[in-house]
């Protein structure tokens, strides 16, 4: 355990070091090597962690990037919008997934509200009927997301009255 969260840690202490010395925008690394299916689970990259680990890392990677600022079709810390953050983070950690929210909700398995984990697509439903909207479950009862109205990557409570009335499910595709 003391691992994963020492792997997060020097994970985003390295990005975060290499954003800001440099001014560079971080590529994914390793680069997602397959392309889910869109009603199947996300494949992870050769040798990329996989299960519990994972979720913790994808959260770790997803925590890293608040206050990158929000931007309608961004999906790299110049600016996201929510589906192209979920893609940029699960794409830093080897795992491919789908681009739009519609895409993602399909993908990988249903995950019963109080069995959600750390790494789980949290979805919403905010300016259409379905799931319009999605975030990264950290634990607890907090996700990250790429709100438009915010204008910044940042945590929120799903328990929170605006997110609980609006929540539609979670997907797993670790």
């Amino acid at each position: 355990m003391n691992r994963v969260f020492a792997f997060i840690f020097a994970g985003a202490a390295a990005a975060s070091a290499g954003c800001v010395t440099t001014g560079a925008t971080p590529r994914p690394f390793p680069t997602p090597t397959t392309v889910p299916a869109a009603r199947g689970p996300a494949r992870p990259a050769p040798g990329a962690v996989s299960g519990h680990a994972a979720g913790y890392s994808v959260a770790g990677t997803a925590l890293s990037l608040r206050g990158a600022p929000y931007r309608n079709g961004g999906s790299d810390p110049a600016g996201f919008d929510c589906s192209g953050f979920v893609e940029y983070v699960y794409g830093q950690n080897g795992i491919a997934v789908p681009r739009t929210v519609t895409a993602q909700y399909r993908a990988g398995r249903h995950v019963a509200g109080g069995q959600v984990e750390p790494g789980d697509l949290v979805f919403f439903t905010t300016v259409s009927r379905g799931a319009s909207h999605v975030g990264i479950a950290i634990g607890g009862d907090e996700f990250v997301h790429a709100p438009s109205g915010s204008g910044e990557v940042r945590v929120e409570r799903m328990s929170a009255s605006y997110w609980a009335r609006r929540f539609v499910g979670a997907r797993r595709v670790l």
